[in-house]
């Protein structure tokens, strides 16, 4: 427990609050302690905070609620919180007469009557993953046909906006990247309460949340921050007064706001008073003090600022006292149903809104309804193009929406289906530029960019910080000597000591190295290079991904975005074959309004065209981007999509497998353990996949090991279940020019020639017995350059291209298509032999 502040320590840091200067963590621990003259003065500072970002949001003087329904969809949850009166057990449902779950009927029944009261929320609410914990639930769900709890919610959800037009605003508590990216297109924001970042009371018996897996504050930050990349507009906040001290309530409005300004989706944070509740743990425990609310709410204004919302419960306090909420900065009244009660806090009813109303306006405030999502998501994605809600719940959200992203007056919701957009890939059509000649600038561009470059990547402070971390040099730990005739003797299975040691290599040790990968690939494939004659299509570049690295997406506004139509796909494939290739690789943006079906239509375009070209297609982003909009799982999208025509995946967005690293290259990407779990899939299923590693930005031999060795261990896994797994490893070289992180000066200009060296070399030894194909990137590394790497490992030069964007959007060099004479002279200049491939190293042969 931290020291109470000093009543000197109280002013100064409120001296500095009201000149508006930056504070620390305690600065505003003192803030937190203000009463009385200090505490008006104080909230008077954040109440002009807030006053002023109302009138550069377009709405001065407007505070803002959401007619809602509460819809408990089950209150069994595997947490213990020792301040719950929400959650119950089986036996209790059980004794009212209650199933685990609230029916379809009965989760029906409760928005109908919502949406002809005026409602326009569906608030989810609901225990921690309950099938977890208690084997009534997975039975309900097993005996309803959904796999999990949130599988559940999906449907419903779809339901709710089909038949009722409500929106839903879903809030089961923890959800992984995976589960929050599946559940986007089915609701228009998500919510989780942070309540605090105190490890003190999730780690000691007898506090707030010991013994409930899900209040680890590490988890609930990790959920922001992955709601944050996957650009959900998400509704958080802190429970204040569960013991938490001043200190710990500053750390918790701190992550809050380092959340927020990484990646922008804290739509709103709820500052919620602790109220005591009999037949709990801390029935006894005293209800937060209201002075010391007023001082919560105000602390979280300023260090949030004008832009942020803020929210309290009208409900939480006593009527009068909701005028010194407003007083404290609060903007938002959160909703207020007419027709549930509040299931979390029953024995505190939502006050009438003409009395919210009538409150609001005796402090100089008009009260206007909004919709689950704030208006600034609202505006940002119908009227600007951003990516903040999914297609699909578009039309859901306008038929509400008035032009300041705020409800419509006295409108009513009506069910719409819950479907596609209209327009998109189709047989005929695509949308906006359709020749790719004309679409994408074929000599090259280095100026032209995005148009939401400023905004899109989030702080790029807080981005450099995080690289200054991951990208401290390896330390090494072993003479390179005993490294080396330990890679002799076993290279396969090198100790991480010895592995970089080598991979840190430098002078006569790392000639030692290259020549040791290059006898160990003339022994394992021969002296012959390979290439496959193919064409990379770039169907689209519409991508609201936030990758870092990425010079080559652009939003679909911008003047040079294009998609091409299913018809084009094929007269590109038709063209490729007549030229000579058996593959085409095709990959796109990750487009929110891509159709459900367009992957699996995109590979039927080429099948049908062209059915002996191999379908070479569908990066893991893209899979996950295909599971969300399908609804499909992972593996079942697969087996769908082969049966389309693909015929093997390639193993890129990997770039380094360190979620680490990732996070700094990536916002909204997914994370290592889901690109492991998509190439896992796909081999037991017996999709090969290629596997690459994208080197030389943030990172250091460290993390290339790592990826190394998690290439290893899931190949390992393939070949003991007699799949093919991958094919063949390819690094790819960090290409700066126009990357963002680069012109940000966070990232490094690309790989030294000794850094190449070393990642192709240490790729043939640590892959050794494993995957007996490294490719090497002439797109990436010029004729030169891949003559090194032949000689460092290396036995495959990949295909010929014949036009290939990303790379060249990213200011590569070295031209987007070679012919095959140009690929037999690069062996030829090293006297080796080049000989045509398949996609999986067969011989080509062709009908």
């Amino acid at each position: 427990m931290s020291e109470a502040p000093t009543p000197q320590q109280v002013r100064r840091a409120l001296a500095r609050a009201e000149r508006g200067a930056a504070l620390d963590v305690a600065e505003a621990t003192a803030l937190l302690a203000a009463t009385g003259d200090e505490l008006d003065r104080l909230t008077a500072a954040a109440a002009k905070v807030r006053d002023a970002g109302l009138v550069a949001a377009g709405r001065p003087g407007v505070v803002t609620y959401s007619p809602k329904v509460f819809i408990p969809i089950t209150k069994l949850c595997r947490d213990r919180c020792h301040y719950c009166t929400f959650v119950e057990t089986p036996g209790q449902a059980a004794r009212e007469g209650r199933a685990p779950y609230l029916s379809p009927d009965e989760i029906l029944d409760i928005a109908r009557q919502g949406a002809e009261l005026g409602c326009l929320e569906a608030l989810f609410t609901l225990g921690d993953r309950p099938e977890d914990r208690w084997p009534e639930a997975q039975a309900w769900l097993d005996e309803q046909g959904y796999d999990s709890t949130l599988a559940y919610i999906r449907a419903m959800a779809v339901r709710v906006l089909e038949e009722t037009g409500l929106l839903p605003h879903l809030n089961p508590g923890v959800m992984s990247w995976e589960e929050l990216n599946r559940l986007k297109p089915v609701s228009p924001s998500m919510g989780m309460m942070l309540e605090t970042t105190s490890r003190r009371l999730f780690e000691t018996k007898g506090l707030a949340h010991f013994g409930s897996p899900d209040k680890d504050p590490e988890v609930r930050l990790r959920v922001l921050e992955d709601a944050g990349r996957l650009g959900i507009p998400f509704t958080t906040g802190l429970l204040v007064g569960i013991g938490e001290d001043l200190t710990e309530r500053a750390e918790t409005i701190f992550a809050l706001r380092a959340t927020q300004r990484a990646y922008g989706a804290v739509q709103e944070v709820i500052v919620q008073n602790f109220r005591a509740k009999p037949d709990t743990a801390m029935r006894h425990a005293d209800d937060l003090d209201l002075a010391e609310y007023r001082a919560a709410i105000a602390v979280t204004r300023l260090l949030l600022g004008p832009k942020a919302r803020i929210q309290a419960p009208p409900n939480l306090v006593d009527l009068d006292e909701c005028r010194a909420l407003l007083g404290a900065g609060v903007d938002d009244w959160g909703g207020v149903s007419p027709l549930t009660p509040d299931h979390v806090n029953p024995e505190r009813p939502w006050p009438s809104l003409d009395r919210l109303r009538s409150i609001s306006q005796t402090c100089g405030f008009e009260l206007r309804a909004r919709l689950t999502v704030h208006p600034e998501y609202v505006t940002g994605s119908l009227q600007r193009g951003e990516a903040w809600i999914d297609p699909r719940v578009h039309a859901h959200v306008a038929a509400l929406a008035g032009p300041d992203g705020l409800a419509i007056p006295e409108v009513r919701p009506t069910g719409l289906p819950w479907q596609e957009p209209d327009g998109g890939f189709d047989a005929d059509h695509g949308r906006g530029r359709t020749d790719l000649h004309e679409a994408v600038d074929t000599e090259g561009r280095t100026d032209d960019r995005r148009s939401d470059f400023g905004s899109v990547y989030g702080d790029w402070a807080a981005v450099g910080e995080a690289a200054a971390r991951t990208g401290a040099p390896a330390v090494l730990h072993a003479e390179g000597g005993a490294a080396l005739r330990a890679a002799e003797a076993d290279p396969g299975n090198l100790s991480d000591e010895h592995a970089l040691t080598l991979m840190t290599a430098e002078g006569d040790l790392l000639r030692s190295v290259v020549a040791l990968a290059d006898d160990l690939r003339r022994e394992t494939v021969g002296d012959a290079v390979t290439y496959v004659v193919n064409r990379n299509i770039n169907f689209t570049n519409v991508c609201y991904v936030g990758c870092r690295f990425c010079a080559f997406a652009q939003r679909r506004t911008d003047a040079d975005a294009y998609s091409l139509s299913y018809a084009e796909v094929a007269d590109r494939a038709q063209e490729a074959w007549d030229l000579g290739a058996t593959e085409v690789c095709m990959q796109g943006g990750i487009d929110p309004e891509l159709p459900a079906s367009a992957y699996f239509d995109i590979a039927a375009a080429v099948k049908q065209r062209v059915p002996g070209m191999h379908v070479h297609a569908f990066s893991p982003m893209e899979v996950v981007n295909g599971t969300a909009r399908t609804g499909l799982s992972v593996e079942d999208f697969l087996i769908k999509a082969r049966e389309a025509g693909l015929g093997s995946l390639p193993g890129t967005a990997a770039e380094i497998l360190d979620d680490e690293v990732r996070w700094v290259l990536t916002k909204g990407k997914l994370p290592a353990r889901t690109w492991i779990e998509i190439v896992s899939t796909a081999h037991r299923i017996g999709l090969p996949t290629t596997s690459t590693m994208m080197y030389g930005h943030v990172d250091n031999p460290k993390h290339w090991v790592g990826h190394l060795r998690v290439l290893s261990r899931v190949q390992d896994t393939a070949r003991e279940n007699g799949s093919t797994g991958f094919t063949e490893f390819v690094p790819l070289p960090f290409v700066h020019t126009s990357a963002p992180i680069y012109l940000a000066g966070v990232a490094r200009p690309g790989p030294t020639l000794r850094d190449n060296l070393a990642v192709h070399a240490m790729a043939r030894i640590l892959l050794h017995g494993r995957i007996d194909n490294i490719q090497t990137s002439w797109v990436k590394l010029g004729i030169d350059g891949t003559r090194a790497m032949l000689n460092a490992g290396a036995n495959d030069l990949g295909g010929t291209l014949m036009e290939e964007t990303i790379s060249r959007m990213a200011g590569s060099e070295h031209g987007s298509a070679k012919t095959v004479e140009e690929l037999v002279e690069i062996g030829a200049g090293i006297d080796r032999p080049v000989h045509e491939r398949t996609t999986l190293y067969g011989l080509p042969t062709r009908a």
